[in-house]
């Protein structure tokens, strides 16, 4: 009886599914490249091995067993395993494996969104079998991801403060200052800093920013993380804040949204690719962080 299978096992099973194949032992000579005997005296020992007859040969000629029938069953179950196992680990070898999960700050531009569409296209032409998430989220709560090795990597404005992360940067994006209609700049060509002081300014929660913002008003009733909260409070007529170029564009567009002295109220925001020093990236990871360099380097 067979406990554990070992190389010996496996090389006279084969051995037994050629014999019966042929149709007996002088026939398998050929096949094999052994003498009868040897044949005869390997056979012998499998089924010393297993403790049971597998064939019977002698004057009415080879023929299989029931019990040999079965195992022959069951050996040729196991060696088309054994093929479909070489098939997959070969195949696993230089394929990508496992998760990305990647970070994008809110309300990017649309090119942004097609340089990581890009990036995944790219990634998806190699060999891989990856699952990809996308988790949209501010910068404070990407920077908490990636300390807590939630994220991979995170693309988003950071304060770079973080000792514990690795920057790349990729890409700036321009920030006004904006009105809306109802508001006392919002007729005003040129505004001097007196009019502008007097105005009620949305904060953003982010300090690291601030020191870049032109405009630091005084008056400050009014808070949002997102942009969307932004835009509400300025779209009411009693607020200035700040926005993206790119996503108050269309607002412009329609006469609700007008940029303050855009030429000395405006700054740029630097966006980078984080990851966390410690977390060593697979191959899966490597791949894909290439794949976005290479998208985001379109835009440098």
């Amino acid at each position: 009886m067979l406990g554990q299978l070992h190389d010996v096992d496996l090389h006279l099973l084969r051995l037994f599914v050629s014999v019966v194949e042929c149709g007996g032992f002088s026939a398998a000579q050929g096949e094999l490249g052994l003498s009868q005997s040897s044949i005869s005296q390997q056979m012998a020992r499998l089924e010393t091995r297993l403790g049971y007859r597998l064939c019977s040969r002698g004057k009415g000629g080879f023929r299989i067993t029931p019990k040999g029938e079965q195992l022959l069953i069951a050996t040729r179950g196991l060696f088309e395993s054994i093929e479909a196992f070489r098939h997959q680990s070969n195949g696993v070898a230089g394929r990508l494996i496992g998760e990305v999960r990647l970070g994008l700050s809110e309300a990017v531009d649309q090119s942004v969104l097609q340089r990581v569409a890009e990036a995944i296209r790219r990634f998806r032409e190699r060999d891989e079998s990856v699952r990809i998430e996308l988790i949209s989220a501010m910068p404070g709560e990407m920077e908490r991801l990636l300390l807590q090795q939630r994220l991979d990597l995170a693309i988003g404005y950071f304060s770079q403060v973080q000792s514990a992360f690795d920057y790349r940067e990729l890409f700036s994006e321009t920030q006004h200052l904006y009105c809306a209609p109802g508001h006392p700049l919002f007729t005003d060509d040129a505004p001097d800093d007196q009019a502008l002081q007097a105005c009620d300014r949305v904060d953003h929660p982010y300090r690291f920013l601030r020191s870049d913002e032109p405009f630091q008003g005084k008056r400050c009733s009014a808070r949002s993380e997102q942009v969307e909260g932004t835009l509400a409070f300025i779209l009411s007529g009693k607020h200035v804040g700040y926005l993206p170029s790119h996503f108050a564009r269309s607002w412009e567009d329609k006469g609700l949204l007008r940029a303050v002295r855009r030429s000395d109220m405006s700054f740029d925001v630097a966006f980078h690719l984080a990851r966390h020093r410690a977390q060593v990236p697979g191959d899966a990871q490597k791949a894909f962080e290439e794949d976005l360099l290479a998208a985001f380097s379109a835009l440098a």
